[in-house]
């Protein structure tokens, strides 16, 4: 089967879910028929709709890609960090003035705790090195107010809480959930209320922590224990749509706020 991850919801309200070995990207509108949006050489890994429409990828192979939804046209977007390339890109997300904060995962782990955390101006285009010594940076989500990144560390099965200074520095930076059991935090969405939806890969569940990191649900996976990636999306937002890579399904549950859509702040 495929082995899914990324989901993530365009303007249109259709789901789109990447299929890392086979570098397709499967297209589901609300009717519910899968289609194949787009097909490339690469490992897509993280999936993220722009405020212009377009796809950005991050890519094991590649490093960031851009994807046109009209044509499935991908194309490389940000291959390398100056002069390196990168370790293995994984997953992303964007800020409300179009700046893309991205992790460098890898094969990185507590015994090589070498991943990275980029941010990629909008309006400079400068790449920036905000943290180095991540052991398996993977999902990551904003708080409303921009004041605050969350990031999974996997390998650590942790909750990184980093603060985001108004300059658009950071500051201090902590564990905001140690988790416990399976492989680790993988992917997160966010809702209205800054609740956190967490996909533990290896435990076959999505966890919903409060604003304050209170666990307030468990969604069992009936599909496998691979629960890997997450994203609100379906009427109202408020349907939380999450992948089981093992099985190659998409599952899904109904919650109690709505997401935040990441093209609410479309022009």
């Amino acid at each position: 089967p495929p082995s899914l991850e990324g989901p993530s919801s365009d303007r249109d309200g259709n789901l789109w879910v990447v299929d890392i070995p086979w570098g397709r990207l499967f297209k589901i509108p609300p009717a519910g028929e899968v289609s194949i949006g787009a097909e490339y050489d690469g490992e897509p890994n993280g999936l993220k709709f722009h405020k212009d429409g377009r796809g950005f990828i991050t890519c094991h192979k590649h490093g960031i890609m851009v994807m046109d939804p009209a044509t499935g046209k991908v194309e490389p977007f940000l291959e390398r960090s100056t002069l390196e390339r990168f370790k293995a890109t994984n997953d992303l997300v964007f800020a409300r003035n179009g700046d893309m904060y991205f992790t460098d995962q890898g094969q990185t782990s507590l015994a090589d705790p070498t991943g990275r955390l980029y941010r990629l101006s909008a309006a400079t285009g400068k790449l920036e090195l905000l943290l180095g010594n991540i052991p398996s940076p993977n999902g990551l989500v904003l708080n409303k107010a921009e004041s605050a990144l969350f990031l999974a560390v996997t390998r650590a099965n942790a909750i990184w809480k980093i603060v985001i200074l108004p300059d658009g520095s950071i500051a201090k930076v902590g564990t905001w959930i140690q988790m416990g059991g399976g492989n680790g935090p993988d992917g997160m969405a966010i809702d209205e209320d800054d609740n956190i939806a967490v996909c533990q890969v290896g435990f076959g569940s999505v966890w919903l922590f409060s604003a304050r990191g209170e666990p307030m649900l468990r969604i069992d996976s009936p599909n496998g224990e691979m629960t890997t990636n997450c994203a609100y999306g379906g009427r109202d937002n408020r349907t939380l749509f999450f992948t089981e890579s093992r099985t190659g399904t998409i599952l899904c549950a109904e919650m109690p706020v709505p997401g935040r859509p990441m093209y609410s702040h479309s022009a």
